[in-house]
């Protein structure tokens, strides 16, 4: 699908921050020097041409009484595929990825703080007859969350970059109205005039009110944001890959930082090691191709002084599984 100014600029907009407003569609076409019918028509035709998945909020897990982990796991070729479909049909694995490594099977899984996660991944692990399991469980967390820069618009980038140590699995007390906006907020913004009015008529909630408790959860840090996400590939960011670095302990705090400043950066933690995978530094890395991947991943070892003897480039091959997760609180 071939983008005009207008869409990129949307894009950059909706992918940083989604109005919480009455209207948001006409508050989005003041930007843009459109109308509101206008950015409708444009946003169902960027879902159509699958290039916007969905509009709606980011929650922070550990906030919501959720524990986090990565998983990567040791398939044979020929099972690949149906490893894939059994752990993609979890429903609290959000991201699940090929990747061209002995380890060839990666995904998020997100569990009750009182769950096992420990035990959840090895159950998969055997469900899917894998020849190992790892459970990669983050320590720090430097930065968090994907955007795709189109250029042409202003629009700053949202700031991702975070610093804190793992786990912060510190449950909020959510009063009965937040469980109600958290609820019905998780879902696919309806593209219609007032989005808001009809989600906050199914909580019961004046709209005025839900939109106030929206924004009291962005404050709280409940909700990290609401927008739009998008797929990378077909933005033309084709080519990603998880760097990862065996970082020394009076080094990865400072390289952490400064692998979370780069605009081609997504994601960066520290991560639990065990006696099989020693890499305990992670970034994932978006571009445009293999060959400017691997030259990102050479500049942040000249930045940080990392050892680029130890750096494993683990590109994706194929994305079983993306979506934001559905938490019940």
């Amino acid at each position: 699908m071939k983008l005009d100014t207008i869409d990129k600029n949307l894009l950059n907009i909706i992918q940083a921050e989604f109005p919480l407003s009455r209207e948001p569609f006409a508050a989005l076409g003041l930007h843009l020097s459109i109308d509101s019918e206008e950015v409708i028509r444009r946003i169902k035709q960027l879902k159509t041409g699958e290039i916007i998945r969905y509009i709606g909020p980011v929650f922070n897990p550990g906030k919501l009484g959720y524990r986090t982990t990565l998983a990567a796991m040791k398939v044979d070729a020929e099972r690949l595929d149906e490893a894939g479909r059994i752990i993609g049909t979890h429903p609290m694995v959000s991201h699940c990825y090929e990747r061209d490594h002995d380890f060839n099977l990666w995904f998020t899984l997100a569990m009750p703080i009182a769950g096992d996660t420990e035990s959840e991944v090895h159950n998969l692990g055997k469900k899917v007859r894998a020849k190992t399991t790892l459970n990669l469980p983050a320590v720090k967390t430097f930065k968090i969350g994907a955007y795709f820069n189109l250029g042409d618009h202003n629009t700053s980038a949202p700031s991702m970059v975070t610093n804190h140590n793992m786990p912060q699995y510190k449950t909020i007390e959510l009063s009965p109205i937040d469980r109600s906006v958290i609820s019905e907020s998780q879902q696919d913004l309806p593209l219609i005039e007032k989005p808001f009015d009809q989600i906050s008529a199914r909580a019961g909630i004046d709209a005025d009110k839900f939109l106030s408790h929206c924004q009291a959860l962005l404050q709280r840090g409940v909700m990290r944001r609401f927008s739009a996400s998008v797929s990378h590939n077909k933005l033309g960011f084709t080519a990603n890959a998880m760097a990862c670095w065996i970082a020394t302990s009076d080094m990865v705090d400072a390289a952490g930082k400064k692998i979370a400043m780069f605009s081609e950066v997504s994601h960066c933690y520290e991560r639990r090691t065990n006696s099989i995978w020693h890499h305990n530094l992670f970034a994932m890395i978006h571009a445009d191709c293999k060959e400017t991947c691997r030259a990102i991943a050479d500049k942040i070892c000249s930045v940080t002084g990392l050892d680029k003897k130890e750096l494993i480039l683990l590109f994706s091959t194929k994305e079983v599984k993306k979506t934001r997760l559905r938490y019940t609180v």
